[in-house]
């Protein structure tokens, strides 16, 4: 896709990009086509098994490793990107690991030091980014804050356990913020993405079968990455600058379904072990 210039101008941090799998990393190309110009954040351990290094030369974006739920950290990160860019526009947050999910602990026999660690890089990392981002002075009035989120925030999917808490603490942190934030006219919103082949959302037990199901019951299919990032550069414009507090549904029509077609001829199938009567068609 051509370029529109919807950023152009415009600076920001792009956080949690680890490769060509992850939506950051898309968001980071999409927000490069737009003319913005940005650095790109993950945690020092991503190093070993990441490849930002190729992003970051493509986009020509400078990297600050930095673990999102350390204070000390965030605050050089944002004092450093003012030393660079000034005040910025736009704040990407994408970032989350369920280690219960991980370790396939069941629900109701977490680990509660994993889940307070699975909340902490999920969803606290979020409020931490944009209290650092305040309190250094770091983004600009006007500007835009996004985070990704899953529907599993709102409804039950069994094997996606944890992530939902830290989902759903995501999206509220999202809705605290966007109330505070209004007098300076920063906005804050999260995109509820579809299933999405990511390197994260791959480790889930069970992804596979929640990837073709929502597939199945979305009018449009599943959102890819890149579709995402081209609704992601909207958010991070000025085009959508009386839009906050918002959970956006970016999931082909997922979250207003209930079954399909597809899923009905399915269970019949499994129901009739495979046989279906010609007189039924």
């Amino acid at each position: 896709m051509d370029g529109h210039n919807l950023l152009d101008g415009k600076t920001g941090v792009i956080f949690g990009a680890l490769n060509e799998e992850s939506i950051a990393w898309s968001i980071a190309q999409a927000c490069n086509r737009e003319g913005a110009e940005f650095a790109l954040s993950n945690a020092p351990v991503a190093r070993r098994f990441g490849s930002l290094d190729d992003l970051a030369e493509e986009t020509s974006s400078p990297i600050i490793w930095a673990d999102a739920t350390d204070d000390d950290e965030l605050e050089t990160l944002f004092e450093e990107v003012k030393d660079t860019y000034g005040s910025i526009d736009f704040i990407v947050h994408s970032i989350g690991m369920g280690v219960n999910v991980r370790k396939d602990v069941p629900y109701q026999d977490l680990n509660y030091d994993w889940y307070k660690k699975t909340l902490d890089i999920s969803a606290i990392s979020l409020h931490r980014i944009v209290h650092h981002a305040l309190s250094t002075d770091a983004i600009a009035d006007g500007g835009s804050i996004l985070s990704l989120s899953y529907i599993g925030a709102k409804r039950i999917f069994s094997k996606y356990s944890e992530m939902g808490d830290a989902k759903a603490l995501l999206e509220s942190i999202t809705r605290a913020f966007g109330y505070r934030l209004g007098d300076r006219g920063i906005r804050i919103n999260a995109i509820s993405q579809s299933p999405t082949k990511t390197t994260a959302g791959s480790g889930i037990d069970g992804f596979n079968a929640m990837y073709e199901f929502a597939d199945r019951v979305s009018p449009l299919g599943n959102a890819d990455a890149a579709s995402c990032s081209d609704y992601a550069v909207t958010l991070l414009s000025d085009y959508t600058r009386m839009v906050t507090m918002q959970t956006l549904y970016h999931d082909g029509g997922f979250a207003s379904m209930g079954i399909s077609d597809a899923i009905v001829e399915a269970m019949e199938e499994t129901a009739d072990g495979g046989k279906r009567d010609p007189d039924d068609e």
